[in-house]
This record gives C-alpha cells, structure tokens and sequence, in this order.
C-alpha cells in the first residue's frame, strides 16, 4: 500500500482523487495548501505528490522545488486548470513524473498513479533547473486541452537532441512549436535555421542546404556557407519536409547520420553539429509507404512527432487568440485597443476556420482595418474561407465539419429527439447511392459492389427514398437495366 499526498485547494478535486487512492488500496493525506504540504512531507514522506499549480499564497511549482530538497525521488504530478507553455517546461524540467490538465477523468488519474507507484530504476535527480526567460517573441496561445498536450511534449522532448518531427494543416502554428522546441533546448543560444525547399528546384535547395565553393556552377564568383554550416551549434527547421526531392534526401540523410557534408562543388567535408526540426502539412508516413518518400530518411526525420492540433478542433482558444491579436494589432497599428460586440466573438467562434490560426488573424486585421479604432462588429469580418480552397482541408474533414454543424442544429429542435439517427441516414444516404449508381451508368450490380451491399438492397433503398429509377448516363442514355 502506498501512501498518497493530494495538494489542492478545491476541495471537491481533493475528495474524489482521495476517493480514487483509497479505491486502488492505497492511503491519502490531503493539503489544501503549500505550507501544509511541506509540513505533511516532513512528516511523513509520501510514495507520490499530486500537487496542483495554482495553491494559496506561494505557487506549486515553487513548493515542488521545497520538496524536492526534502524528498528528492518522490514522483509529482503536476495539476492545472491555466496551463500554458511555459508551466508545463518548468514542471517537466524540474522532475514531475507528469503534467494533468483539469478538468480530467478519473480514469487517466488511475493510470498515472498505477505508472508512477510502478518500480523503477533510480535516476540522476532532474530538479534545480532553472526556468528559462519568460520573454517570448513567438508565444503560443492555447488554454484547451489538445494544445496543452502540445505543450507537455514541447517539454518533454526540447532538453533532448531528437529529431522532431511536426505535423499539422497549413497556419496552425508549426514553425512557432518549432522555435519554442529550440527555445527551451540546450542550443537556445545557438542560431534558428529556417529552410523553405517547397519552392526551390533540386540543385537550388541542394546549394541553400550544402553552400558552395567558389566556380562550382556559373555564377558563383563567392563561395557560400549552406544553412547546414549554418547551424552548428544550433537547431535546423526544414518547412514543408515532404516536398524535399528524392535525390536530396539521400544526401541530407547522410549529413544527418554523420554530422558532415560536402559543399556543391567542394572536396573537403564540413562539420555541423545541429539539431534538425522538420514540419509537413502532408503525411509522411503514409508518402513514405507510397515509396514516394524514402524510408530511412524518414526515420531519421521522425525519431519524436508532435501533432499541432487544427483551429476547429479546440474552439477555446478562439478568444485567447483573438485578444491577443487585436492587442498585438494594435500596437501595430498605433491605435487604441477596440473592443467588440458578443455577435463579432459569436461569429468568430462560429467559422471552421480551414485556414486556421493564420486565417484568423488575417480576419482581425481585416476587421480592424474597416473599424479605424472603432468597435469590431460582426458585419466587419470578410467572408470565410470557401471549402476546398485550403489545400490541408481534405474532404474526409470537410464532410466532418459539416456534419457537426448539421448535429449541432438538429440537437436544437425538439422535433429530432428519439430519431436523429433516421434523419441523418435520410440526408446522407441518398446522394451517396445515386451517385455511385450515376458513376456506373445505371447498372445496379457494379454499383452494389462498390458500395458493399446486395444489388436488391440498393435498389429497395433508392425506392425507399423516391430515387428508384435508373439515373442518365453521362452520354444522356438511358441506363442499362438492372442487374
């Protein structure tokens, strides 16, 4: 039996993870504050801390440095309602076994205590690490809880020399994860390489990343260090990693095994001790397997992968967001901070956003622009973004979207209770059958197939929704007869 300490002062989250210890045959003790924590410690080592971030008088992380001096490998989990960047690398530099944010499920807690009370082998002790400056030039904004997973794995893998991987929709914010990876690294005094190859041919992007020497091709009167060179001693981001041509790849993965490169034109190796970031809005693994991405530079790519959430996947931060925006905007601009009507943040929050956090902003200043220091209204924003214009919106995506927003409506109507289901097959299933049974011509057996249903089926169902006579062909014909 272990023996738990729960540090928090809301007593309802006290009671039920006190509940969940003693459930699991464990004992608890509970502190509702910093002082009676280091007093319960002192008293009585406990075997795990669950301590939360926002306590009375002095903050946990503060408290969590006092216990470690006292109880050094006790493990701490870290709990949060107001979770950002900058709490999370703090808690995971100084040792907490993990970072929850609330409001979370019983169930997750179970799992962490059931790993953290798991033997292990004693480790060098982590705490005493200093936090870093607070001062970002690139923040990140987000309060939900995708993106505060986001920012548990910046923590966790920025001490390291991993290669990082970043996937995520254009304008969800890949290069600011990027720089915020580098920012709490140990090569934060190294430079932040940037590499745009989207847009390059082969032999221009195998000279931006290798440099050249001087008469290596016409034109280059100077030799020029590559951006590799450039990077020694700090991190290298690769935008758009999918994109880098075949032929490259070979090359870049030499220089990521070796730390070493040949310049276009040259015959003397140059040595580069980088940390290497790549970003794609594509699917690697799924190119990689498509043999249009090579399999071992993609290993070397994706040694740890963070995944940066879309914009309409955590709608709580549209509001952090967008004052931050209008706030940064307005410097910008010189004016003085606007304020908004409720139909302005209603709308905003209402949009899918296929263009994301990038989209968003545009918007505010679009907004901003037409209100010349004015309030912000609803009729200020410009049209969203047509569907199928953002080329990361797929229309798997799409198709989800809109059928979230076809719910959202139904769950309104007093009408749709006890038959949302039978309503939803009846706006769905029809245009998919007919069109299936349009793209092969009318004949019903090659459509069944396709569709994997019996022929009679789909034709009881066509019938069922008032479509049950063979559709055109493309020729205008009549479709041959069913079979």
């Amino acid at each position: 039996m272990a023996n738990l300490l729960i540090v928090d002062d809301e007593p309802d989250i006290c009671w039920g993870l006190r509940r969940l210890a003693e459930r699991l045959g464990h004992s608890a003790e509970v502190a509702a504050d910093g002082e009676a924590a280091l007093r319960s410690v002192a008293a009585r080592p406990p075997d795990l801390i669950l301590l939360d971030v926002r306590l009375p008088g002095r903050d946990g992380l503060e408290i969590m440095r006092e216990i470690r001096s006292l109880h050094a490998k006790v493990p701490i989990v870290i709990m949060t309602a107001y979770g950002d960047l900058e709490i999370a690398v703090q808690a995971m530099r100084q040792g907490a076994f993990e970072y929850l944010v609330k409001p979370f499920e019983l169930a997750v807690v179970r799992r962490i205590i059931e790993r953290a009370l798991q033997p292990r082998v004693d480790s060098a002790d982590r705490s005493g690490t200093e936090s870093p400056d607070a001062e970002d030039e690139f923040p990140i904004i987000g309060v939900s809880s995708p993106m505060q997973e986001v920012f548990k794995q910046i923590a966790l893998v920025a001490p390291t020399d991993a290669a990082v991987l970043l996937q995520g929709e254009s304008g969800t914010g890949k290069e600011l994860v990027a720089r915020a990876v580098h920012r709490f690294s140990r090569r934060r005094e190294g430079p932040f390489i940037v590499a745009h190859l989207a847009s390059l041919s082969p032999s221009l992007a195998e000279s931006e990343l290798f440099g050249h020497v001087r008469g290596a091709f016409t034109g280059a009167e100077e030799g020029r260090a590559g951006l590799l060179e450039r990077a020694d001693g700090g991190t290298l981001f690769i935008d758009e990693a999918a994109d880098i041509p075949l032929l490259l790849q070979v090359k870049l993965l030499r220089a990521l095994e070796y730390r070493e490169f040949l310049p276009v034109g040259g015959t003397r190796p140059v040595r580069s001790d980088f940390r290497l970031i790549s970003a794609s809005h594509r699917d690697i693994a799924r190119l990689a397997a498509e043999n249009k991405f090579r399999h071992d530079f993609y290993f070397r790519l994706v040694t740890f992968e963070i995944r940066i959430p879309p914009l309409r996947e955590r709608p709580e931060d549209i509001e952090p967001l967008v004052r931050h925006f209008v706030r940064q905007l307005s410097q910008r601009m010189g004016i003085e901070l606007p304020s908004w009507d409720p139909g302005f943040l209603e709308e905003l929050q209402s949009r899918p956003w296929r263009g994301n956090v990038r989209e968003l902003r545009s918007a505010l200043e679009y907004a901003m622009i037409l209100a010349r220091g004015g309030a912000l209204r609803r009729e200020m924003l410009p049209p969203p973004l047509l569907a199928g214009s953002a080329e990361s919106i797929s229309p798997s995506a799409s198709l989800q979207e809109l059928i979230g927003r076809w719910t959202d409506a139904m769950l309104k109507e007093e009408a749709a209770k006890g038959e949302l289901y039978d309503r939803f097959l009846r706006v769905v299933e029809p245009p998919l059958l007919q069109r299936v049974l349009q793209r092969f011509g009318g004949r019903y057996l090659a459509a069944a197939k396709v569709l994997g249903m019996h022929r009679v089926t789909l034709r009881r169902k066509l019938q069922q929704y008032g479509s049950g006579d063979p559709p055109r062909a493309a020729d205008g014909s009549q479709g041959s007869r069913p079979c």
